[in-house]
């Protein structure tokens, strides 16, 4: 990758209940916010919270929901297309995805090249919940990861609650990804939402901007924010509050890993990947497969 200027731009998605209408003002929003992101930082990654065209949760049921979006590419992509081509950036975005049968909906975030072109599409692998088909929900699990090359470099996505599984951004960073983006509108805390960000960078030694949502959704559920970018070494380089707001930071891949921590003298000294005991790995590679649980009694 490049040197490059990235930003997380956070959002409230437009008040009321979901409908045609609000998914236009979502989108107008969002666009808006872009265009001065870029404008007072140069940034030429921006990357918008998961479901951003909707809020997360819908507050209406999966056959609306399908209604309401498209296909993608398709007309629910259209205004973002439009603004990444008109400023020359590449933008990450989340927006619930039509499946190919009515009720069928993927939770996706899409690559946008900075000519408005459809680089990629990731559907969340991990729903979080309430929001899986199979427990009564709204979305259908994802399959595949991905990667997408651009002239920044490469960009990997992992949505939300994926980033509470270790082997999904291990998988996205071997396949080659040094920037993963994780579009999120987190249920939990902080605490978590830090931790998470702070151990998939540091796991794999790659670059990682988490957006979270903040506002109310259709749903009436609250959103915190506190986007943040964190760095090979698990530091966290910009940080936002609650509000509506974005922040930018630079990534330089010479000094990624250049000190094992932020202005120490000590040089980095090892890999998490290249030092990887494969002997221990290919060993039990059956039990990483394995079915299991916590032995912890949950809800």
């Amino acid at each position: 990758m490049k040197a490059i200027t990235a930003a997380a731009v956070q959002l409230a998605p437009a008040p009321g209940p979901l409908s045609a209408e609000t998914v236009a003002a979502n989108g107008a929003h969002a666009i808006q916010l872009v265009r001065e992101c870029v404008a007072a930082t140069g940034a030429q990654l921006v990357v918008l919270p998961e479901s951003v065209s909707t809020g997360f949760t819908p507050g209406v049921g999966a056959d609306e929901l399908w209604d309401l979006v498209s296909e993608l590419p398709g007309p629910v992509l259209d205004p973002y297309t439009a603004v990444a081509s008109e400023l020359g950036v590449h933008l990450v975005l989340g927006t619930y995805e039509r499946g190919p049968r009515r009720g069928e909906v993927y939770n996706s975030a899409v690559v946008l090249g900075p000519n408005g072109m459809l680089l990629g599409v990731y559907r969340k692998t991990h729903p979080f919940g309430g929001e899986r088909a199979d427990r009564g929900g709204w979305v259908t699990a994802g399959e595949d990861v991905l990667v997408v090359e651009t002239e920044l470099g490469r960009i990997g996505v992992i949505i939300c609650f994926d980033g509470d599984y270790p082997e999904l951004s291990r998988i996205t960073t071997i396949r080659g990804a040094e920037i993963i983006c994780r579009p999120s509108a987190l249920l939990r805390s902080a605490d978590l939402w830090e931790l998470t960000n702070r151990a998939r960078a540091y796991d794999n030694h790659v670059f990682l901007i988490g957006t979270n949502a903040t506002g109310v959704d259709p749903a009436g559920v609250i959103y915190f924010g506190n986007s943040m970018i964190v760095t090979p070494t698990a530091h966290v380089v910009a940080r936002a509050a609650s509000h509506e707001c974005w922040i930018s930071a630079r990534l330089d891949p010479d000094t990624a890993l250049s000190s094992m921590t932020p202005g120490s003298s000590v040089p980095q000294p090892f890999d998490h990947l290249a030092d990887r005991n494969m002997t221990v790995i290919r060993k039990h590679a059956d039990v990483l497969t394995a079915d299991a649980a916590t032995p912890f009694r949950h809800a």
